[in-house]
C-alpha cells in the first residue's frame, strides 16, 4: 500500500507548488469536463474515478471545505449528466439516494485525504525539526573540535616557548659554566678538564635537541616560503631524538603561501611521524612535498613499519589529522605498502587551500 501511495504523494507534492486560484479554477473546469464526458458516454457509464481526481487535487492543495463543494458539484454534474443521457428512474427517490451515497463517499474520501496531509505536514515538520536539531549538534561538536585543537596548539606552543625560553637558556648557561670550568681545570689536570670539555659537548647537544624539539612544539609564524624549512627541521629532529633515518623530500613548484594550509600541513605530518616512530620495524623516513596538477601533495612514507592494532594514542592522532585535513578541503588516507611499509597520504586542492584563509 505504501507503494501505491508513493507516486500519489510525488503528483500531490507537485501539486503544492500551484497557486490556489489556479487549482480552484482548473478543479472546477475538470469537473465540468467529466461531467460532459459522462453525458456524451451515456447514463451506462460510470466516471465516479474521474470526478475523484479534482476532489483530491482541490482538497490536498485548497481546503477541506473546497474539497466538500467539489464533492457536491461533482454529484450534480454526473445525476445530471446520466438525466441528460436519458436515464430513467421509477421514483425521485432512486437518484437522491444514489446522490447521497456518492456524495458520503467523497467526503469520506475529503475527510480521509486532509488527515493524511495533516499526518504529511507533521511529519514534514518534525523532520525538520530533527534535522535542524542534528545540525546545531554537528556545528556544535564541530566548534568544540576546533576549540579543542586550538587549545591543545596553544598550550602545546607554550611548552615549546617554555623549552625555548627556559631550559635552553639554563643548558646555555650550564654549557657556560662547565666551559670556564675546563679552562680553571685544563693547567691542573688535562683529564678532568677533557672530561669537564665532554660535559659541556653533552650539554651542547641537549641545548640543539631542545631548540629542535622547542621548534617542533612552536612552529611560530609560518610565513611564506617558509615550509619547507619547517619540514627539514621536523626530519632533522626526528632523526636526532629517535635515532631513525627521516629525510624530507620537496618537489614542490611553488612555495606554499597559505600560512593556515601550511601550518596544518606541518601538523598533519608532525603527527603522520609521530605515529610512524611508534611502530616497530620502522627503518627510514620519508616526508615528500610534491605537486599533482592543481594539487598539493603531502605523504609520509615509514619503510618497514607495520599497521598495528588499533590503539588510543594512534585513533587520536588519527582523527587528529583527519579533522585539520577537512578543515583545508584536503583528502587524507593511510596505506599499508606491498612491500613492507606504512604511508599517510594528504591531497590539497589549491581550492582548499582558499578555504583555509576563510577557517
Amino acid at each position: 500500500m505504501l507503494a501505491s501511495l508513493s507516486p500519489m504523494m510525488m503528483w500531490l507534492k507537485r501539486v503544492e507548488a500551484w497557486p490556489k486560484q489556479v487549482v480552484i479554477l482548473a478543479c472546477i473546469v475538470f469537473i465540468t469536463l467529466v461531467g460532459l464526458a459522462d453525458y456524451v458516454t451515456g447514463y451506462e457509464t460510470f466516471f465516479f474515478t474521474f470526478y475523484l481526481l479534482a476532489i483530491f487535487w482541490g482538497t490536498w492543495r485548497v481546503s477541506i471545505t473546497f474539497g466538500v463543494l467539489l464533492s457536491a458539484l461533482s454529484v450534480t454534474a454526473w445525476i445530471s449528466a446520466n438525466v441528460e443521457a436519458g436515464a430513467h428512474y421509477s421514483t425521485y427517490f432512486v437518484p437522491v439516494w444514489n446522490a447521497a451515497i456518492m456524495f458520503t463517499i467523497y467526503v469520506i474520501v475529503v475527510l480521509l485525504l486532509a488527515r493524511l496531509k495533516k499526518m504529511h505536514v507533521e511529519l514534514e515538520q518534525r523532520v525538520h525539526l530533527r534535522t535542524a536539531a542534528l545540525t546545531r549538534e554537528i556545528q556544535e561538536r564541530v566548534r568544540l573540535q576546533k576549540e579543542l585543537l586550538e587549545t591543545g596548539e596553544r598550550e602545546q606552543r607554550r611548552v615549546g616557548r617554555e623549552l625555548h625560553d627556559g631550559l635552553c637558556q639554563h643548558l646555555t648557561g650550564t654549557a657556560l659554566a662547565g666551559h670556564l670550568l675546563a679552562q680553571k681545570l685544563e693547567a691542573r689536570s688535562p683529564a678532568e678538564a677533557g672530561e669537564a670539555a665532554r660535559l659541556v659537548q653533552l650539554i651542547e647537544e641537549s641545548i640543539e635537541l631542545t631548540r629542535n624539539l622547542s621548534h617542533q612544539l612552536d612552529p611560530v609564524e609560518f610565513k611564506c616560503g617558509q615550509l619547507k624549512d619547517h619540514f627539514e627541521d621536523l626530519a632533522a629532529g626526528t632523526s636526532q631524538r629517535f635515532k631513525i633515518g627521516c629525510r624530507f623530500d620537496c618537489l614542490l613548484r611553488e612555495p606554499l603561501a597559505d600560512s593556515a594550509a601550511a601550518t596544518h600541513l606541518y601538523q598533519i605530518a608532525r603527527e603522520a611521524v609521530g605515529r610512524a616512530v611508534r611502530r616497530r620495524g620502522v627503518r627510514q623516513i620519508t616526508i615528500g612535498l610534491d605537486s599533482a596538477e592543481d594539487d598539493v601533495v603531502l605523504t609520509i612514507t615509514a619503510d618497514g613499519a607495520v599497521l598495528p592494532e588499533e590503539q588510543s594514542q594512534d585513533a587520536e592522532a588519527g582523527r587528529t589529522m583527519a579533522y585539520r585535513a577537512d578543515l583545508i578541503g584536503a583528502v587524507l588516507r593511510t596505506e599499508q605498502l606491498p612491500a613492507q611499509g606504512t604511508r599517510v597520504t594528504c591531497v590539497l586542492p589549491t581550492s582548499g587551500i582558499k578555504n583555509a584563509t576563510k577557517n
